[in-house]
């Protein structure tokens, strides 16, 4: 692939036309995007949220999310699997200044970081089976985890894990995903983003230095930050999916000759009114998705700065968080209540527009409201919604527990 000079603060409009050219292959073939990350690598996308003082653009969390939602618009897929590595570089912001040293470098040059926090069962709601254990001067880690997305395209993974026996709360570890005992399977079978790498990532005697090792402390800004920002980028994804589905149903209503002979009006397709009625809501319900992802990344903005101006950043600060930083998780689930619901309305009324042709596999128009509805699953809205009903009500701020587990077993059960 042919890369074109970007500027550090956007994404190649050529290379954004590429990506987007070859996703119906991708799709029907199941070949995994390994070219295209690499040129988005090397044109830097990655390091669009470095701050200004490590030698990084710093766009703001709004801008990343514009340029996000194009990435989506070309290949959700793609979108999607940089969600990880993202969100290791938010959280970085809250990491001893030699961490951040460390770590900024690499995404300077490049490097991606992919997600392994994930287990798919066996460990008790907020606990983890994956371990971290002390070994003289390094680390070792030892563990399973599922939907690791981005990890198989990823220079590292970040893996959650719990501390060594008798110390409360978890610890991520960065991992080279070409180390010594480090194995990323491609087994994820879903019906929708189906190339975004996320499956099984075996972990066996990984051995760490305390440079990979991060700590997160429940409840503190960067957890709050990064737990919203996670969300806020499925969203965006999302908002992208909706718009490749109107460009979808445009660009096949421009090339349709045909009409059925139920219409009445012997028009074509693209002079129908109702027809273009249609993609009118299409298009409607995709805009106001749209501002409303972006309205809360500007939320995420003013919120992040909050807590950093109030010195949250700090990894010693004990104090209470800004009352303005709970507004980037607050408004990042009244969104996810309403987003993800134009989405796959738009994702269903692309089938309205063309008939039964619209469903031949070799179009994979489907692929849009598969994407949609596989990312809407990561979130039930129904628990959303219960938490800002909660948080109208009685002023309960959402709470997140370290990890998804299973259940504590009930009287009877």
């Amino acid at each position: 692939m042919t890369i074109t000079a970007a500027p550090a603060t956007t994404l190649s409009q050529e290379l954004l036309v590429q990506i987007a050219a070859g996703a119906l292959d991708r799709e029907l073939n199941r070949r995994l995007p390994f070219e295209e990350v690499r040129a988005l690598d090397e044109q830097r996308f990655g390091a669009l949220r470095v701050p200004a003082e490590f030698g990084g653009p710093e766009i703001s969390i709004e801008e990343l999310i514009t340029q996000l939602i194009r990435l989506a618009e070309a290949d959700s897929n793609i979108a999607h699997l940089y969600r990880g590595h993202f969100g290791f570089v938010e959280a970085l912001r809250f990491q001893p200044r030699h961490i951040q040293e460390f770590w900024y470098r690499r995404v300077l040059e490049g490097k991606t970081v992919g997600n392994a926090s994930t287990e798919k069962g066996g460990n008790a709601l907020g606990t983890l089976n994956t371990r971290l254990r002390q070994d003289g001067t390094s680390w070792v880690l030892n563990g399973e985890k599922f939907y690791s997305t981005g990890t198989i395209f990823s220079h590292y993974t970040r893996v959650s894990a719990s501390q060594e026996e008798g110390v409360d709360g978890r610890r991520f570890a960065v991992v080279a995903t070409d180390a010594e005992g480090v194995t990323v399977h491609d087994d994820w079978d879903g019906f929708g983003q189906k190339l975004t790498g996320t499956g099984t990532t075996e972990l066996q005697n990984v051995v760490l230095e305390d440079t990979s090792i991060l700590n997160r402390v429940a409840g503190s800004h960067e957890a709050v930050h990064e737990a919203a920002f996670f969300q806020l980028w499925l969203l965006a994804v999302q908002v992208g999916i909706a718009k490749a589905a109107v460009r979808d149903a445009a660009a096949t209503l421009a090339k349709r000759t045909r009409t059925f002979n139920t219409s009445g009006s012997g028009l074509t397709f693209k002079q129908d009114p109702l027809i273009q009625q249609i993609v009118g809501r299409m298009s409607s319900k995709t805009f106001v998705a749209e501002a409303a992802v972006l309205g809360v990344a500007r939320i995420h903005d003013r919120a992040l700065k909050a807590g950093l101006t109030a010195g949250t950043a700090d990894p010693h600060y004990s104090g209470e968080l800004p009352a303005e930083v709970y507004d980037a998780e607050i408004a990042v689930e009244r969104a996810q209540i309403t987003v993800p619901d134009l989405v796959l309305q738009v994702t269903q009324e692309l089938f309205q527009t063309v008939g039964a042709s619209a469903t031949l596999r070799s179009k994979a128009l489907d692929r849009h409201w598969r994407n949609a509805q596989t990312i809407a699953t990561h979130n039930p809205i129904v628990f959303r919604a219960r938490a800002i009903g909660d948080y109208e009500i009685n002023g309960t701020l959402p709470e997140g527990l370290n990890a998804i587990g299973d259940a504590k077993p009930t009287a009877g059960s």
